[in-house]
């Protein structure tokens, strides 16, 4: 190995970076513990830095004590999860992305107008079900092309389809094309649900991978965008690898490869990054080069009643 490739941008978007600022200005505003209702955004190094910190990740809100301070993680949560934190008294910071709330807000909006919808996403995802859970009724999840052909709305004429944000854009792009041809009049977003963020990463893979042998991605398993880059390297015919932290890397995956690429999910720190950088460089590694890429300015504000 000779070469390392790093692909821009990579690591840290401006959601995960509002939602981690979130937990760390409460912790300095009102002290230890903060609850996080979840963890705050899918990495195992953040959320144990924030747990050494004093945050408690907790699931049930009953789990919270009576007048503590509660945040909602990065991907969203029910109206049933909003409206129990409210009746429990907590003091409520939601550091939702707020992409994920544009979704939010366009559902409830078509939502009045009469509108059913097909979600495209992946069953189980906190984000997925914080979206669906917006809606009492009418909101039906699609993981493929082939669960298009058994969505059965109550009707056609007002139908509307969203995605989760960290979804594969060409995925994506697949289940809406099917949506559509069962579906003609179906409404697509003005613009599209994906994130600039996994977009942006997934086409730096795309530019990545026809360079090098081997992909490898930061990021933790419960990582959907994480996931999804490992996966399209994959598709375009790179091995690729993710892994947690440097302790993943295996030695016998280098063998023979001499340009390594590299990235990291959006909820991976660079603090990471540089640690597979150096134990790639301890494997053989003589060179880093960093590719062109999109350079992300976006910042989201903190909720009110945070700034120190």
């Amino acid at each position: 190995m000779t070469e390392i490739f790093l692909a821009e941008p990579r690591g840290f978007c401006a959601g995960v970076d509002r939602a981690i600022d979130i937990v760390e200005h409460a912790l300095a505003k009102f002290g230890r513990p903060i609850y996080v209702r979840h963890e705050i955004v899918h990495n195992t190094y953040v959320v144990n830095d924030l747990k050494a910190k004093g945050a408690i990740f907790i699931e049930e809100l009953s789990d919270v004590p009576p007048g503590a301070t509660l945040i909602f993680s990065a991907h969203g949560v029910s109206r049933a999860i909003q409206d129990e934190a409210q009746a429990r008294g907590f003091r409520i910071f939601d550091a939702t992305c707020p992409l994920v709330t544009k979704v939010h807000v366009e559902l409830a909006k078509l939502d009045k107008e009469g509108y059913e919808f097909i979600m495209i996403g992946h069953k189980g995802h906190p984000e997925v079900e914080g979206t669906m859970g917006q809606l009492d009724s009418g909101i039906h999840l699609v993981e493929d092309v082939a669960d298009v052909a058994k969505v059965q709305p109550t009707q056609t004429d007002l139908l509307a389809v969203v995605t989760q944000t960290t979804l594969s854009v060409d995925d994506a792009a697949e289940i809406v094309a099917a949506v559509k041809a069962r579906f003609p009049q179906v409404r697509e977003p003005k613009q599209q649900d994906i994130c600039y963020a996994t977009q942006n990463r997934q086409d730096a893979v795309k530019l990545m991978s026809p360079q090098v042998d081997l992909v490898i991605v930061v990021g933790s398993p419960t990582s959907s965008n994480s996931n999804r880059l490992r996966e399209l390297a994959d598709r375009l015919g790179t091995p690729a690898y993710m892994v947690d932290s440097a302790a993943d890397l295996d030695g016998a995956w280098f063998v023979g490869a001499q340009k390594v690429g590299l990235t990291a999910g959006a909820s991976a720190p660079d603090v990471l990054v540089q640690e597979v950088i150096a134990r790639l460089r301890a494997l053989g590694a003589v060179s880093v080069r960093t590719l062109d890429g999109i350079q992300e300015t976006i910042k989201f504000p903190l909720p009110k009643g945070l700034k120190l």
